[in-house]
C-alpha cells in the first residue's frame, strides 16, 4: 500500500456546527499556473520557509516530492496560493483575542473571518470552496445544504444580481448560521480509497452529537506515488484558518501521511473514511 501524506490547516466550529472539543494537548483559462522554482527542505528541518507568504513558498517539500501542475482556474491552484500573514503571526478569534500557538499550528490564512462567532470547522470548508468559485466567477455553482432540510441555498437567489462582495459575505454568514459538519458530511461524496485523495479533499467528522472538519490544502508525490499533504483547520470559538503540525512524526512535520488506520491531527482524530471530495 502506498502511503499518503497530508497537511491540514485547522478550521474553527462552533457549538451549533458541530465542532467539538479538542484532543488532549500536546506536551508544551486552460493555462498552467506561471512555474515557480520550487524549494526542496534539507534533512532535518521542518519544511517551513519563514520568507514565504503563501501556503506553496512557505511550506518546503520533503526531498524527492514534487507538487503537481495545477492550471490558473483549478481549485488547487487556488489553495496553495493562499496568503498567509508573517509567520510569527498568532491566530485570532472572531473577537479578536489570541490562539496560542501550542505547537498546534506553523501558520496563518490571510483571509477575514467577520465578527461573529460563526467561522468556525466546516464553515472554513465551505468557505474556501466559495472562495475559489466566487474568485472564477462561478457564481452559479456557490450553493451549500441545510441542516434543516438537506436543500441547497444558492447564492444567485440570495445575491439577486448583487455580486458585490459584501453582499457575498452576508451570503456566507447565512450559510455558516444554518450548515454545518452534518450537513456537509450529508452532501459530498466520499473518497473511495486514500489513494484517490487529492487537493481540496475534506475529512469531515459527523459526530454524535458533534463532530469537526478540516481541508488538504495542499498536495505532493515522489517518483513512487507515495502521496504527502498539509491539512487545514479552523475550530471553535469561530477563528482564522491555520496550517497545522503533525505531532506523530516530527521529522515530516507539517506533512501527514494519511495511508493508515487513524489520521491523529493536534484537536482531532479522524479516519480514512471520513474523507470526502467536492468532485
Amino acid at each position: 500500500m502506498r502511503s499518503i501524506y497530508v497537511l491540514i490547516p485547522l478550521l474553527s466550529c462552533q457549538v451549533f456546527s458541530g465542532c467539538g472539543q479538542p484532543n488532549v494537548a500536546a506536551p508544551n483559462n486552460k493555462t498552467l499556473n506561471p512555474a515557480t522554482t520550487e524549494s526542496i527542505a534539507p534533512d532535518g528541518n521542518q519544511f517551513i520557509n519563514p520568507d514565504g507568504m503563501t501556503i506553496k513558498s512557505r511550506i518546503l517539500l520533503p526531498k524527492g516530492f514534487k507538487r503537481p501542475a495545477y492550471r490558473v482556474e483549478e481549485f488547487g491552484n487556488f489553495l496553495e496560493n493562499l496568503p498567509l500573514y508573517p509567520i510569527d503571526q498568532e491566530v485570532h478569534y472572531y473577537d479578536g483575542k489570541i490562539k496560542p500557538r501550542n505547537n498546534i499550528y506553523n501558520s496563518v490564512v490571510k483571509l477575514d473571518i467577520g465578527k461573529r462567532d460563526l467561522h468556525q470547522c466546516a464553515d472554513a470548508v465551505m468557505r474556501l470552496r466559495a472562495d475559489y468559485l466566487y474568485q472564477q466567477k462561478r457564481y452559479k455553482d456557490i450553493k451549500f445544504n441545510f441542516l434543516s432540510d438537506s436543500k441547497p441555498r444558492a447564492y444567485t437567489n440570495y445575491a439577486k444580481g448583487d455580486y458585490s462582495y459584501p453582499t457575498y459575505w452576508k451570503y456566507l454568514e447565512y450559510v455558516f448560521a444554518y450548515a454545518n459538519t452534518a450537513s456537509l458530511h450529508d452532501e459530498l461524496p466520499n473518497v473511495k480509497t486514500t489513494q484517490e485523495v487529492k487537493i481540496g479533499d475534506t475529512f469531515i467528522q459527523k459526530g454524535s452529537p458533534i463532530g469537526h472538519a478540516i481541508i488538504i490544502v495542499d498536495l505532493a508525490k515522489d517518483s513512487t506515488g507515495k502521496t504527502i499533504v498539509l491539512l487545514a483547520q479552523s475550530y471553535m470559538p469561530a477563528q482564522e484558518i491555520q496550517i497545522l503540525n503533525n505531532w506523530n512524526n516530527s521529522t515530516l512535520s507539517p506533512w501527514y501521511d494519511i495511508d493508515q488506520d487513524i489520521i491523529k491531527t493536534p484537536e482531532w482524530t479522524f479516519y480514512p473514511k471520513n474523507l470526502k471530495t467536492w468532485e
